[in-house]
């Protein structure tokens, strides 16, 4: 289980696939960790040495000191590459890991290849809806944000059917810090990166899922129209469509990469 201490925390990543292959970076949501990318792993790793990450707070990461910024998370990245020697890679980011991605395209773009942006947005809600949760959080705990939560980030369709994987995904989340969840929230608040997305040079996909209600598929066809040359993809899901729509991610994703 590796990590690097990077940028004053201790930043947990994985390394899955052969060394010889390109590497392929997997960034994840918020409340989750890089086991929510476990359904891509098999046919990603065939063509990519994937390197998975938990960001700040998530997963087996240290805890932020104070709130994050999206400087900080996309900086851990950047210097989690330059630990690894990795001078350029490909970039695949679900909701805040495509805010990420964003912000990696915009600020350094001679890091990224391809990129690829699932189930994000520019500009995240409003801040008051972000400070509510915060508040929420703080008071009752992440247990209090269920079963809003699934509902946002599974179709009811879907949460019948695969009881076992949303068993998976809650218990996922019930395990983020408390404070790591907010320090995250805290980033989504401030993010607006709506003027930047023109900088992005890298060819990128952006795919959105027909029932997001966390970020809306109009959302990912802003995104689309603002960054040159993008392509933009909805999947029959809600939020994380790389699990829900696992077998259509997947095949979308290595096209896209691949061509």
């Amino acid at each position: 289980m590796p990590f690097l201490e990077i940028n004053g925390a201790r930043l947990h990543y994985r390394w899955d696939g052969p060394e010889d292959r390109p590497a392929l970076v997997l960034s994840n949501s918020l409340g989750t960790n890089l086991s929510m990318w476990d359904q891509q792993v098999r046919d990603f790793s065939r063509h990519f040495r994937l390197l998975r990450y938990d960001m700040r707070g998530h997963g087996e990461s240290g805890l932020p000191a104070a709130a994050c910024t999206i400087d900080e998370l996309g900086g851990d990245v950047i210097a989690l590459l330059d630990a690894l020697e990795l001078q350029r890679v490909s970039f695949c980011g679900l909701s805040l890991g495509g805010a990420i991605g964003q912000w990696i395209g915009i600020h350094h773009p001679e890091r990224v290849g391809k990129l690829v942006l699932a189930n994000t947005a520019a500009k995240f809600g409003t801040p008051e809806d972000w400070t509510a949760r915060i508040e929420q959080v703080r008071r009752a705990g992440i247990e209090s944000l269920l079963p809003g939560a699934l509902d946002r980030w599974f179709t009811a369709d879907y949460q019948a059917a695969e009881p076992e994987v949303v068993a998976r995904i809650r218990a996922m989340l019930l395990s983020t810090p408390r404070e790591g969840y907010i320090a995250c929230c805290e980033a989504l608040r401030e993010i607006d990166q709506r003027a930047l997305l023109a900088k992005i040079a890298a060819p990128t996909l952006v795919i959105s899922g027909a029932g997001d209600v966390a970020t809306p598929a109009a959302q990912g066809e802003f995104l689309a129209r603002a960054i040159p040359g993008a392509r933009f993809l909805w999947l029959p899901a809600a939020h994380l469509s790389n699990i829900e729509a696992a077998p259509q991610f997947t095949s979308a994703v290595l096209e896209f990469l691949l061509c």
